[in-house]
């Protein structure tokens, strides 16, 4: 559906600006050089992966080798035939970019991931199919991570037009009228602030894998964990515990300048991109590209809500708002 002209359909916008930073960063990839297609069809790869992702399917329950003959019987809405085609569809569309990019002379001057794997010496590079399912991952997982984060932290700007003022006066201190770059964020503390408590709130993947089966029974604090269990870190829990953070319903990021928080995975009281072996390694690029992002769209707009804000939420791949957000952006050079 069209949005009419003075709004902005957030998450259709950032979901493209977070897929076009993607496409560029892992395979070198620009609209402007006429890899507008290209970077098309990633995207509906992509949205299809995330529907699927979110599809219920009975056979999922059933497919251990004991129920194999089951599993296309209950898959009611065809998901494995579907996974298969898509499998089928990334193979060949990142097989003819790999292909492409091999012709190339100067691999090794290029910035890009897929660049940077295939320029590797012989003896540390590793089959075709594994840089595939990288190249696959780092997409499929990096697009909806950054949009969906900054589609809620504008969701609170909106709601909370006094904190949005706040952070726009420290933009304003800290950077002035000049665009705000990667060298600003340092200093752009409040920033900081409201990107960790939109993280609190609205932990993007609410349930993390550091999945753990218990070989035997066994207690953790007073909770019986039986054999066979497979036991799950619920994030979400953690981030709105009362005993850890007093106010967990209040959206107050002043809370962070009052106790400094590391979310990169050593503190566990906030730990939205995991911790350990499994931490998420695109943590810093997307943190990164949040603050970046946040920063510039507040120091150049002012922005309110187009239709009234609900925060229920939506579980699929990640952690997304049920109604999508749509803004109104009036160009802070109007409003000052």
């Amino acid at each position: 559906m069209a949005v009419p002209p003075g709004r902005v359909a957030m998450r259709a916008l950032l979901h493209a600006a977070s897929l076009d930073n993607m496409v560029g960063s892992v395979l070198g990839l620009e609209h402007h050089d006429h890899h507008g297609g290209v970077i098309s069809d990633m995207g509906d790869m992509v949205r299809e992966g995330y529907e699927l992702v979110g599809k219920f399917n009975l056979g999922d329950y059933y497919s251990t080798a004991q129920y194999q003959c089951l599993w296309g019987l209950l898959d009611f809405h065809g998901v494995g035939p579907r996974c298969q085609r898509l499998a089928a569809r990334v193979r060949e569309q990142f097989g003819r970019v790999m292909e492409e990019r091999r012709k190339v002379s100067d691999l090794h001057k290029r910035d890009d991931l897929l660049s940077y794997m295939l320029s590797m010496p012989q003896e540390e590079r590793i089959e075709d199919s594994d840089v595939i399912a990288v190249l696959w991952e780092m997409i499929f997982r990096g697009t909806d991570v950054v949009a969906i984060l900054l589609e809620w932290a504008m969701a609170r700007m909106v709601l909370h037009p006094d904190i949005q003022s706040k952070v726009q006066d420290e933009l304003d201190r800290a950077v002035g009228h000049r665009p705000m770059t990667d060298s600003d964020i340092p200093n752009l503390r409040f920033l900081h602030c409201v990107i960790k408590e939109t993280l609190r709130m609205h932990p993007p993947g609410p349930l993390l894998s550091w999945a753990r089966l218990a070989v035997h029974d066994t207690y953790v604090g007073k909770h019986l964990v039986p054999a066979g269990t497979t036991a799950m870190v619920n994030m979400w829990a953690i981030s709105h515990d009362e005993t850890i953070w007093g106010d967990p319903w209040v959206f107050r990021p002043e809370r962070f300048m009052e106790e400094d928080i590391n979310v990169l995975g050593s503190d566990l009281r906030l730990a939205p991109f995991g911790s350990g072996r499994r931490v998420c390694p695109g943590r810093m690029m997307g943190l990164s590209t949040a603050y970046l992002w946040f920063g510039r769209m507040l120091q150049e707009y002012k922005w309110a809500a187009a239709q009234p804000v609900k925060l229920t939420e939506c579980l699929r791949l990640s952690m997304e708002m049920k109604k999508p957000l749509v803004c109104h952006a009036v160009p802070r050079s109007k409003t000052g």
